[in-house]
C-alpha cells in the first residue's frame, strides 16, 4: 500500500512523516532530520571530542532511526524512539572508543585552579575542562549515566527509559560513576 505524502510539509505531525518515510517518501525522512538533527547533534555533543566524531555520530544515529523506522509503533512520541536510539549509539560509540583511547594528560592550565589570582571566569572554565576531562575518562557506561543526568539534566526515570535499564540500575550506575568521578579528579590532585 502506497501512502499519498503529496501533502507532506514540514508541519506536518510526527506520526505523517513517519508514515511517509516508511511509504518510501524521502522528503518526509528528510523533515524529520530537519525537525530534529539540532537535537540529536546536541545530545550526542556531549558524548564526542571532536567536530569530525560528532558528524559522524550524528549520521550513524539518523542512520539507525531510518533503518529501524518501519519498527516505530506510536505507542509514545516519535521523539522519545529518536532519543533512546542516539542514547544507544552513543553509549556503543562511548564503548567503542574506550577500547581505542589512550590516557590523556591534564593541560597545565588546570593547575592554576589552585592560584587565586586567577580571575573568576578564567578559574570557572579551567574547572569545566578538569570535570570534562574526568568525565572522559569514565567507563562507557558511567560516562552516559553521569552525562544524561548531570549534563542533560535527565531524572532517573527518563534515564532508565532511554537506556533500558531499571531506575534502580540508573541510580547505582550514577552513584558508582560519581564515586568514579570523584576518585579521578582527586587523584589528578595529587599528582
Amino acid at each position: 500500500m502506497r501512502i499519498d505524502t503529496s501533502s507532506l510539509s514540514p508541519d506536518c505531525d510526527d506520526d505523517d512523516l513517519v508514515r511517509g518515510a516508511v511509504g518510501g517518501d524521502d522528503r518526509a525522512f528528510t523533515h524529520l532530520v530537519t525537525r530534529y538533527k539540532r537535537r540529536v547533534f546536541r545530545l550526542a555533543a556531549r558524548f564526542t571530542r571532536s567536530e569530525h566524531e560528532l558528524d559522524d555520530l550524528c549520521q550513524d544515529i539518523f542512520l539507525k532511526v531510518y533503518e529501524n523506522l518501519g519498527q516505530f509503533r506510536g505507542d509514545a512520541p516519535f521523539e522519545h524512539w529518536l532519543s533512546r536510539i542516539a542514547v544507544r549509539t552513543c553509549y556503543d560509540a562511548l564503548r567503542k572508543e574506550r577500547h581505542h583511547r589512550r590516557q590523556l594528560p591534564l593541560d597545565e592550565l588546570t593547575w592554576e585552579l589552585r592560584d587565586p589570582r586567577i580571575d573568576d571566569r578564567h578559574s570557572a572554565a579551567d574547572a569545566r575542562s578538569v570535570v570534562m576531562w574526568g568525565v572522559g575518562q569514565l567507563k562507557a557506561e558511567e560516562r552516559l549515566v553521569i552525562t544524561l543526568m548531570e549534563l542533560e539534566e535527565k531524572s532517573v526515570k527518563e534515564v532508565a527509559a532511554l537506556t533500558g535499564w531499571t531506575e534502580v540500575n540508573v541510580k547505582v550506575r550514577a552513584w558508582r560513576a560519581r564515586k568514579a568521578l570523584k576518585k579521578i579528579l582527586g587523584g589528578a590532585e595529587h599528582e
